[in-house]
């Protein structure tokens, strides 16, 4: 059963950091990845790593300020937040996807941990 258990969200206050880790179980993924979502508003991607070569993409609106990494030891992704804006306040979902390349599905969905940036 593939589990993908996501921990580190909270409130801080604006431009402090906070670290998101997604913990997977079950199977070995191709790439792992975070998608945000805020109330009212459609989910965005933030960031993605291949699992093998640790290609990394960042959405547009983080670039710069967040650091997505991998621990294949431990099949756990992070993501370093730092710089945060009260417009990084969402609930944060990690992904998972078994195979192609980054225009591809994802498979696996985490039940989210929500991130509240104050000003």
């Amino acid at each position: 059963q593939v589990q993908l258990v996501e921990s580190g969200g909270g409130l801080v206050q604006a431009g402090g950091s906070l670290r998101l880790s997604c913990a997977a179980s079950g199977r070995t993924f191709s790439s792992m990845g975070w998608f945000r979502q805020a109330p009212g508003k459609e989910r965005e991607f933030v960031a993605a790593m291949t699992w093998n070569g640790g290609i990394t993409y960042y959405g547009g609106s983080v670039k710069g300020r967040f650091t997505i990494s991998r621990d294949n030891a431990k099949n756990t992704v992070y993501m370093q937040m730092n710089s945060l804006k009260p417009e990084d306040t969402a609930v944060y979902y990690c992904a998972a996807r078994t195979s192609g390349g980054a225009s591809s599905p994802w498979d696996y969905w985490g039940q989210g941990t929500q991130v509240t940036v104050s000003s």
